[in-house]
């Protein structure tokens, strides 16, 4: 299996700058959390070149799932620092406020027929769900 953890945490990081406007809560003095589940994939393609394609399925239909409170996906940002791992061709971040709407999302017909689309031309995925623990 790939390293794929110092890209979640980059791609979770970025992305809290990035969904100000899908605020959960605010850290006092702090960066915005975009939500205290977040669901990271990362997607590896039997021909990258259809990242593109993939992103805008993913948009059209997760984004718009019930229960998806923060949403973000794109490819590798090439920074030339060796410690980041861009060892995929799209990662998403969905973000949700309990685990009743993320349980949700897993049998949602959008995300199902996403799956059932892509499957054929998935080589591979890394899954990454984490629980934000704010400090009390």
């Amino acid at each position: 299996m790939r390293r794929l953890f110092s890209g979640a945490w980059i791609l979770a990081s970025a992305t809290v700058f990035v969904l100000a406007a899908c605020t959960v809560e605010k850290v006092p003095d702090g960066p915005v959390r975009p939500a205290p589940i977040l669901h990271l994939v990362y997607f590896h393609l039997e021909d990258p070149a259809l990242a593109e394609d993939l992103l805008m399925d993913c948009q059209q239909q997760l984004s718009v799932i019930p229960g998806v409170v923060s949403y973000a996906a794109g490819m590798h940002l090439e920074t030339g620092r060796d410690s980041v791992d861009g060892d995929y061709d799209l990662a998403l971040l969905v973000g949700f406020d309990d685990t009743e709407a993320y349980q949700g999302y897993l049998v949602h017909a959008n995300h199902l027929e996403l799956l059932a689309t892509w499957r054929s031309r998935i080589s591979s995925y890394t899954i990454h769900d984490v629980l934000d623990q704010p400090m009390p």
